[in-house]
């Protein structure tokens, strides 16, 4: 059984929709007291001390330093993820690679979820809620659009135009000789 363009077209609207609401899953959990500075503490210690030979002073720095990271990478790829899903569920024009509309839709969102994120944190006894998380985080979603710019231009200016160059065949060729009309 084939399913008509409608059902089609939903079905990959959610296909689209399911990885950005999995990393939003993520986040939150990540967002919980069990993963507070004090709790993965506990196991990156052991972990850069054992591989790096990282002392406790160090550790201080690494800590917070693995911790932004985790920030920049986490909403970049939100940003990303919702940019993918935000392409298949808003119709642009000429079907282009990327569009304003989907980047800034993605981009608000990101910044939404860092800023219910950092909200929800600042409840929390073990966690803090800053505003400078949530700019990082909304700096590493337009950090990703930019890149997602650039490199979706990239890829649409390098790739074949569809038309292959040794199909070329003079029109008169192509058309088919009537009897009679004098054509071969």
């Amino acid at each position: 059984m084939t399913g008509d363009g409608h059902t089609d077209s939903r079905r990959a609207v959610l296909h689209a929709w399911i990885p950005a609401l999995i990393w939003l899953g993520i986040i939150t959990i990540e967002s919980t007291s069990a993963l507070s500075s004090e709790n993965t503490s506990r196991f990156l210690y052991p972990l850069l001390h054992f591989l790096f030979g990282v002392d406790p002073v160090r550790f201080v720095l690494w800590h917070f330093l693995l911790r932004k990271s985790g920030h920049v990478l986490g909403y970049g790829i939100l940003s990303v993820l919702l940019f993918r899903a935000w392409r298949a569920t808003i119709p642009v024009l000429n079907h282009p690679r990327w569009s304003m509309v989907w980047a800034r839709v993605a981009l608000f969102m990101t910044a939404l979820v860092a800023s219910l994120d950092e909200l929800h944190q600042s409840f929390l006894p073990s966690r803090t809620g800053t505003i400078r998380d949530v700019l990082l985080d909304s700096a590493a979603g337009l950090a990703a659009q930019v890149v997602l710019y650039f490199a979706l231009r990239e890829w649409q200016t390098s790739k074949p135009s569809g038309k292959d160059p040794t199909l070329r065949v003079p029109n008169d060729s192509m058309q088919p000789s009537v009897p009679g009309s004098g054509g071969a």
